[in-house]
């Protein structure tokens, strides 16, 4: 703990005017600047914290000197958090930073799907970049297109950022007639995700192509993919929607 200690002290103040921790702190602000790197290659300018994907940039009132750091830091150091010159509390500033995190994980959602997009004149393709533009789920249909053919094209993606909307009676049907070979339903598995809701994870195992499938069916038939389903459902749990659907849910 002291080697870590010492990293942010010789980080921090030589930027600072105070020459403490507590009073040097007291000079650094979040700037609302973020940085989506794509992958986890970067590391915390304040503690020294590796493989960070997002960067988050805090500024000297003083000094004018910045640092890119994770946003652990900023909540664990009382970085100041700002919102129409208002101090947010830390649990605001947690929930701020948070949204941040999943509005750069809808961008890299969107880029993923332009290229996608760009790769093959599908109308399946340009459809469902449209509908995630508007919408920021994708439907449990365009889900088993675009998880296919993302992995075809070899085009970076995060699975786990996409969401597949199932407000509907018919997105619950859709799921259930996917032509698959069943689904899974269970919790999500990381720790050390920055989605402050519960999500669910659905596993779609392929089933063989038959005879009389059409295109759509064709490219679901072939989709073998883990989709993020949100929890969020107005008036009923997803998991119960889903249990009445006869899908699995462990």
């Amino acid at each position: 703990m002291s080697g870590y200690t010492q990293r942010v002290r010789d980080s921090i103040l030589p930027l600072s005017v105070a020459d403490t921790l507590p009073s040097a702190f007291a000079e650094w602000s979040f700037t609302e600047n973020t940085v989506d790197h794509e992958t986890p290659i970067e590391t915390c300018e304040l503690c020294g914290q590796q493989d960070l994907r997002y960067h988050f940039e805090i500024a000297n009132q003083n000094t004018d000197a910045t640092l890119w750091v994770g946003s652990h830091c900023i909540l664990q150091f009382d970085v100041a958090v700002l919102e129409n010159g208002r101090r947010l509390s830390p649990e605001q500033a947690k929930r701020h930073l948070a949204k941040l995190t999943q509005l750069m994980q809808l961008n890299s959602c969107i880029r993923a799907l332009e290229q996608l997009a760009a790769k093959e004149n599908n109308p399946i393709l340009s459809g469902a970049l449209d509908y995630y533009r508007r919408n920021k789920k994708l439907t449990p249909k365009y889900a088993a297109v675009v998880f296919w053919k993302l992995q075809a094209f070899r085009i970076d993606h995060h699975p786990s950022f996409f969401q597949v909307e199932l407000r509907r009676d018919q997105h619950i049907e859709d799921l259930r007639a996917m032509p698959t070979g069943g689904c899974i339903v269970s919790g999500a598995p990381s720790a050390r995700s920055n989605a402050p809701r519960r999500k669910l994870w659905v596993t779609a195992r392929p089933r063989p192509a038959r005879a009389g499938d059409d295109r759509q069916q064709l490219e679901g038939a072939q989709c073998a993919h883990r989709i993020c389903l949100d929890a969020r459902s107005p008036g009923i749990n997803a998991a119960r929607r889903l249990r009445a659907a006869s899908v699995r849910v462990r």
